[in-house]
């Protein structure tokens, strides 16, 4: 279903110029209206004038998460306090949150891309969805929550934890659809089986999984377990939250919603543009957020665009799923290691479970990576010779897609912590 025809399906022509024109538009609001992005745009030279084609944009700055720390918490903003009616924030578990602010038109804009996505999805009317993302100053559970209502759908705002009332709430009120990260729909499985609750009588039919990283292989899982559709999608706060980008029912990439966001890919070391179809890191410039606007914002995602058309006939570009971030990769005695290479070598090992960790430690100057995974406990009722050989298994293939040995270690079932938010896959004791 395409929730908004108009502008999911305009020609692309149209799409380029309404993007320019709101380009020009949001240049001059934050020149005139927001003080870090004056000094510099005056420091490149660079006046809202200048900007004439979307070639331009490559005239202009690139922002980055510090930017929105060092000006902590309201510095970013492009409207006067008394405008914003809500507010968000990352965690800040990691040194000063984020803030996020939004106006009454930016929540209405939000809701409506959301409602592409949801629909994007499968999910109409007649869906009751599950939530369960944590409500909070996250902006997954209140991003989602609205686009969901604003389609018609009926919204039980579970958020997230305590897993065994998950598991009755969505067999006694009947969910069709389920809001979660994916490692998190992987653990109320594993809970539902646990209260002997089959995940395939549950009526779950459409999963809407984000907030984390996931491989194909991963998403199968999930789909054999309970028994449904699954789909990605993309969004950060900083940028708005969900509605950044969805997969339609074709899963074949996410579409973006350009007539919100200007997407490029570029070299994270050189900066420069990378050809069209490669991977790099993904940057998005605003063209619509009042509260916070923001010029050619460095998520640190990797991805790539996707050439070609959907076949469900919308004409927004398509993004891959993310493969890694520039920022959490991991360099292991010189070699780039992203943990979702891992995780889809062991997504297509039989014999082992969904749940891994990373474990990263130092001996001396070398860096050692222990990858720890759950297996079957009927494995550990076997023979010793079998989990060497399972272990060898893992190793070797590890080995041929990253290019380096790791150290295998196979564990009992739920003995890797569950998490009801984002997983906890890499450990870092090298500190």
């Amino acid at each position: 279903m395409i929730w908004n025809e108009s502008m999911e399906c305009m020609p692309r022509s149209q799409i380029q110029e309404l993007q320019l024109e709101r380009l020009k538009s949001v240049v001059e609001r934050v020149y005139n209206n927001v003080g870090f992005y004056r000094k510099r745009l005056d420091a490149l030279g660079i006046k809202p004038g200048d900007i004439r084609g979307l070639d331009d944009l490559t005239k202009l700055p690139f922002t980055v998460k510090d930017d929105l720390r060092d000006n902590y918490p309201y510095g970013m903003f492009a409207v006067p306090l008394r405008e914003v009616v809500r507010v968000h924030s990352s965690s800040g578990t990691t040194g000063i949150p984020t803030v996020v602010g939004y106006t009454a038109n930016d929540l209405d804009s939000w809701s409506e891309l959301v409602a592409r996505i949801v629909s994007e999805a499968g999910v109409t009317a007649d869906d009751v969805v599950q939530i369960s993302f944590g409500y909070g100053l996250f902006t997954g559970a209140f991003g989602l929550h609205y686009g969901l209502e604003k389609v018609g759908a009926t919204v039980i705002p579970v958020s997230s934890g305590n897993t065994e009332r998950q598991v009755r709430i969505m067999r006694d009120m009947g969910s069709t659809a389920l809001v979660s990260t994916p490692s998190y729909a992987l653990h109320i499985s594993e809970v539902a089986e646990q209260m002997g609750i089959s995940c395939q009588d549950l009526g779950l039919n459409i999963g809407l999984f984000g907030a984390e990283p996931s491989t194909k292989n991963l998403r199968t899982e999930i789909e054999k377990r309970w028994g449904l559709f699954a789909t990605n999608n993309y969004g950060l706060s900083e940028v708005m939250g969900p509605g950044v980008s969805g997969e339609c029912e074709f899963r074949c990439g996410m579409h973006i919603n350009e007539d919100h966001f200007i997407a490029e890919i570029i070299d994270p070391d050189t900066l420069e543009p990378v050809p069209f179809g490669e991977k790099g890191e993904l940057v998005l410039t605003t063209l619509t957020k009042e509260a916070l606007p923001l010029l050619r914002y460095r998520t640190k995602d990797i991805t790539r665009f996707i050439p070609g058309q959907c076949e469900c006939g919308r004409t927004f570009l398509r993004m891959d799923e993310t493969s890694g971030r520039t920022d959490d990769m991991l360099i292991i005695r010189g070699v780039n290691v992203f943990p979702s290479q891992i995780e889809s070598v062991l997504m297509e090992i039989e014999e082992v479970e969904p749940h891994y960790q990373l474990v990263i430690t130092r001996e001396g100057y070398l860096d050692n990576l222990e990858v720890q995974v759950e297996v079957p406990q009927k494995i550990f009722s076997g023979e010793f010779r079998a989990l060497e050989r399972l272990e060898r298994k893992i190793r070797d293939r590890i080995l041929s897609v990253v290019g380096i040995t790791v150290k295998v270690r196979l564990v009992e079932p739920r003995s890797i912590a569950r998490s009801s938010g984002k997983a906890v896959r890499v450990v870092d004791k090298r500190a």
